[in-house]
């Protein structure tokens, strides 16, 4: 055996935290018994770290099933959580933002800071007209105003909506209409790998009327702009406001008003297999419990002393749980970036952690295995001793990258919390907690103190902790979960519930398994979805993007195994009578037809042009097979379907 084969041998099976960081954790295995011992209690017991105006008098109403109502009869501020108490405790010169544009730039905003300019939004969106339950499009890259932004419309209990910077005009409209938001919050441009793009002109086209058959956005009265790149940018007078001509000439004073805890906090779509994206709905008091607790229990976050970087975009799930909600409601001290990894070069994030001493950095897989391909020398040029805590998000890790983040960036001492959860589910649900848990690189491990799951099979067996894959779901209500899609409850039932409707269980989409130890992980998805890159796209939706073509009749995609993205877009379509096969000149103007319909995120990878789709007798395209024939493995039983010779022609291509 050779020196190298031998040192992957000898690598443990699982990693414990040292003495002396279980020493200092904020809680060990114990945390586990309370939950045990008491659900309710538990809950209520950590939704006590927070400040509520009004306590509640039952801490879960589950006789609506689905729908929960947690802590009901309570009464708070989300915004007064994150921002005003501390103030208040005498935090107000603690920096709450180390905020890194891409270009260079840069700026500390403290806690005193932040309330003033929340307040100054805040009395910006009143003035505006905007009540408590309205809606406000938020379509902003990765500056402080968007921030503030979600703070002033919690602070007001408006529902915000945040739309990813990197989402087509469509894609917008599409969200804007659902949610009928009558103020639309975005940036005259953003900065991309230090080039100025346009980001206003797509608001601009989203709202007219020639954007969408339905007409003009009726529901949009105002288009609040931040002035980030100095491009030029088109204006509509009386709709389009500057941020830097109202905003900041508003007031620094704003009283919060304490809000339900079932007041919505915030809409935030994903996709849906039906290509239809949905509008998960959260709420308050629930949400913002499990975000502020989970982020101190599992990334052990220590007030004050701890820095703390997540490099999620708020246009996803994470960004508001955990860059928003839960670490400021628990007195954080974090970097926020705006740009790219390798902008100006692939030393990027190792020179913020450097600066800033990052001691917490939470990241995608994706990101890891990119890191992996650029080198370890890179890492390796800086100081990263900072570091005491790895998080994992968006989709499950695989070992080897565990192990290189955790050996590189860790310096083979750190914990690695690699945690499962969804934008449905809130916040996170399955993790190791630093403390207390020896990690397995790979393995998501156990449901957090609170959280119950189980793992069955296609007929719901309980499979107990057998070592067999099946499907992961969530038998107990919890805090952070969704209450809803917006506007369409039937969708949410189907959608989550009907599987499992008798026993009443929460049927999450994602495969898992129990290990010979009992320890869970994650597989990946088994439904419709695809998850590249930590972002859920939807097969349909793609097709459909690709069905708009001209030339395509119809469109099959799938998620392929991807080293750097998890998964990878494949498509198979079939070409019209009228179209010619133009070669590469096709499959570039198909992928562009993508990105411009959903997102460049949304880009397939690879474009097949095939005679005829595998399907089955009742029509149903055979997704599993397509996925054999994109991964390269041998087809499994291809009797149902119509045509088995299909499979002959398209390998030919």
């Amino acid at each position: 055996m050779s020196g190298a084969d031998n040192a992957v041998a000898h690598r443990p099976v699982s990693y414990p935290p040292s003495a002396s960081f279980a020493a200092q954790a904020n809680t060990g295995s114990s945390l586990y018994d309370r939950a045990q011992a008491d659900r309710e209690a538990f809950w209520a017991e950590q939704a006590g770290r927070l400040h509520w105006d009004q306590p509640w008098t039952q801490v879960l109403d589950w006789s609506d099933a689905p729908f929960a109502r947690w802590f009901d009869g309570g009464t708070l501020n989300v915004a007064y959580n994150c921002v005003d108490r501390h103030v208040l405790d005498g935090y107000g010169d603690q920096v709450a933002i180390h905020w890194v544009g891409e270009p260079g730039d840069s700026r500390d905003i403290t806690y005193a800071d932040l309330l003033a300019e929340v307040s100054r939004a805040a009395n910006l969106f009143t003035e505006l007209g905007l009540r408590a339950g309205d809606r406000v499009a938020i379509y902003l890259p990765m500056i402080p105003e968007a921030i503030v932004s979600m703070l002033a419309c919690a602070r007001l209990g408006l529902v915000h909506s945040v739309v990813f910077a990197g989402f087509s005009a469509s894609a917008l409209r599409q969200r804007v209409d659902d949610a009928q938001a009558r103020l639309v919050i975005t940036a005259d441009g953003q900065w991309r790998r230090g080039k100025a793009a346009p980001l206003k002109e797509a608001v601009d086209e989203a709202l007219a009327a020639d954007g969408d058959e339905s007409g003009a956005a009726a529901t949009v009265e105002h288009v609040l702009v931040v002035r980030r790149t100095g491009i030029e940018t088109s204006w509509t007078e009386g709709r389009d406001l500057w941020w830097d001509e109202t905003v900041a000439n508003a007031s620094p004073e704003h009283e919060a008003e304490a809000f339900d805890a079932e007041h919505p906090l915030f809409i935030l779509y994903t996709s849906g297999t039906t290509g239809k994206p949905k509008g998960i709905l959260h709420t308050s008091g629930g949400y913002l419990t499990q975000a502020s607790y989970t982020h101190h229990y599992v990334f052990d976050h220590k007030a004050g002393q701890d820095v703390y970087w997540c490099t999620a975009d708020i246009g996803w799930v994470t960004g508001h749980s955990y860059i928003v909600y839960g670490p400021l409601s628990n007195r954080t001290t974090q970097v926020v970036y705006e740009g790219t990894p390798n902008f100006p070069d692939e030393h990027r994030h190792w020179q913020i952690i450097e600066k800033y001493g990052v001691s917490i950095y939470y990241t995608a897989p994706t990101l890891v295995r990119t890191f992996m391909k650029w080198g370890r020398e890179i890492p390796d040029a800086h100081d990263l001793s900072s570091l005491r805590l790895l998080g994992s998000v968006g989709e499950p890790i695989n070992p080897e990258a565990w192990r290189w983040y955790r050996e590189v960036l860790g310096a083979n001492k750190t914990p690695v919390v690699d945690t499962w959860w969804q934008t449905e589910t809130g916040a996170i649900m399955i993790s190791p907690l630093p403390g207390a848990t020896a990690a397995k690189p790979g393995a998501a491990m156990t449901p957090l103190p609170g959280i119950s799951a189980r793992i069955l099979d296609d007929d719901g067996v309980d499979l107990g902790d057998r070592n067999a894959d099946g499907l992961l779901i969530i038998d107990q209500p919890w805090p952070s979960m969704a209450r809803g899609i917006w506007g369409d409850n039937e969708r949410f039932r189907a959608t989550y519930w009907d599987r499992f409707a008798a026993q009443g269980w929460y049927f999450a989409g994602d495969g898992a398994k129990f290990d010979a130890d009992g320890d869970l992980w994650v597989m990946g998805r088994v439904d419709d979805v695809m998850n590249v890159s930590g972002h859920r796209i939807s097969t349909a939706e793609v097709e459909s993007a690709l069905v708009g073509h001209s030339g395509v009749a119809e469109a099959a995609v799938v998620g392929a195994s991807d080293e750097t993205t998890g998964q990878g877009i494949v498509a198979f379509v079939i070409l019209t009578a009228e179209a010619t096969d133009t070669g590469d000149e096709l499959v570039r103007d198909l992928k562009a037809e993508v990105s411009r319909e959903i997102s460049p995120i949304a880009r397939p990878r690879e474009i097949h042009v095939v005679p005829e789709l595998p399907k089955t007798r009742s029509g149903k395209i055979m997704r599993r097979l397509l996925r054999d024939v994109a991964e390269g493995r041998d087809l499994g039983d291809t009797s149902t379907l119509v045509d088995p010779t299909v499979f002959e022609s398209i390998a030919r291509r």
